[in-house]
Parts: C-alpha cells; sequence; structure tokens
C-alpha cells in the first residue's frame, strides 16, 4: 500500500479547484462574461462536449457550503477505505465513480425534462463520488458479508434489497437542486464494488493469494 492518505490528497484538491472556480469568476467576471467560461471549465452538460468535466465536474463545488458538506462526508468514509486499499484505486475509484454518477444525472434529468418532467441541468460536485464510498463502506464489510451469507437469500433479493437502500438514502438527501440521480447512482455503485470487494488489496495465503473484507 503506497504512502500518504489519498483521502487528504481529494481534500487539497477540492481546495485546489474551488480556489481556481474563484480566480475564474473574479476574472472573466470583471470582464463580464464568467459563465461560459466556468461552465466550459466544470459544468459537466450535455451533450457532453468538454471530455475534461468528466473530471473537473467532480472536484468542482457550486460555494462554500457545497465544498464543506462534502469535505465533512469524504472525511468520515474515507479515512476508513483508505486503511484498506491503494493510494491509486482510490482515486480511481472516486473518479471514476464521481464521473458515472455525474453522466446519469445528466442524462436522466435530460431524458425526463423530455417527458415534461423537471429540467435538465449541467452538474458538479463530489456528492456522486462521496455517496459511492459510502455504498462501498455499506456492501464490502464482513458484517454486510457475513449476514448475507447467513441468510443464505437468493441474488434477486439481495439485489432488490440493495436498490431498496439507495433509493431510500437518495429519498433521504433530497434538497431543491440536489443532484439526486447522482447520488443514487453513486450509491448503487459503490454497493455493486463492495459486494465484489472491488478495492481490496490481494493479501499472500497458504493456497494462493486472498482479498480481506475489512
Amino acid at each position: 500500500m503506497s504512502r500518504g492518505s489519498p483521502t487528504l490528497d481529494t481534500l487539497v484538491v477540492f481546495a485546489v479547484v474551488f480556489a481556481f472556480q474563484g480566480l475564474v469568476k473574479g476574472v472573466f467576471g470583471f470582464l463580464g462574461a464568467w459563465k461560459p467560461v466556468y461552465v466550459f471549465l466544470f459544468v459537466l452538460d450535455s451533450p457532453v462536449s468538454q471530455p475534461w468535466t468528466f473530471v473537473t465536474s467532480v472536484y468542482a463545488h457550486d460555494g462554500l457550503g457545497h465544498l464543506l458538506s462534502n469535505t465533512v462526508a469524504l472525511v468520515l468514509a474515507g479515512f476508513i477505505l483508505e486503511r484498506y486499499t491503494t493510494r491509486l484505486r482510490f482515486h480511481l475509484f472516486f473518479v471514476g465513480t464521481g464521473a458515472i454518477a455525474g453522466l446519469s444525472q445528466v442524462l436522466l434529468s435530460g431524458f425526463f425534462a423530455s417527458l415534461g418532467v423537471g429540467k435538465s441541468a449541467g452538474v458538479l460536485g463530489a456528492s456522486g463520488a462521496v455517496f459511492a464510498l459510502y455504498g462501498y463502506v455499506l456492501g464490502g464489510n464482513r458484517v454486510t458479508d457475513s449476514l448475507l451469507r447467513n441468510l443464505d437469500i437468493p441474488d434477486w433479493v439481495e439485489y432488490t434489497t440493495f436498490l431498496v437502500v439507495a433509493l431510500v438514502v437518495t429519498v433521504a438527501t433530497g434538497a431543491p437542486g440536489v443532484a439526486l440521480f447522482a447520488h443514487f447512482t453513486g450509491f448503487l455503485v459503490g454497493l455493486a464494488a463492495g459486494r465484489a470487494n472491488l478495492l481490496a488489496v490481494s493479501h499472500s495465503a497458504p493456497h494462493g493469494s486472498r482479498k480481506e473484507r475489512y
């Protein structure tokens, strides 16, 4: 496992990107044209014509309150998971799940907007990735694994249960302006990754390598 804390790495990236967002607003605001540049650099939108926003949108935040809430949430889950994986895997998982969650928000909000339900909007923020971390914590720990094994339930019941849990968690975090599709997708992807033990590092054992749950 590599040295250093990927959670702290991510917090530093949050701060640097947020400072750059402020700089963009300041410089281009003075010129009277900050919003197009801001969207161009940081907002994942449809159609996806700026592929870099798959990454920048994960680390950008729409205000200090948004940044602080995701910072606190990241700290609570990040410091738990980083002890059981590598720095590289943590970062790839974070940005990958964040991009998937953001894309789902853009596509699904656009789809429902075409049906006259809600409106299509771009997305930015780390909440989809953070929800994936929490989903992983729930799906990938020994308690969950032992409970499901002892109950010996069919796979479809397990999958349905996780869908319901993801839905409940999403509804519980609902508020105006919140990217609910991103929350739902991130949490569900995290659950699936946790069940697959995706972030675990293989350890040597008498009968070959193994991946231990935390």
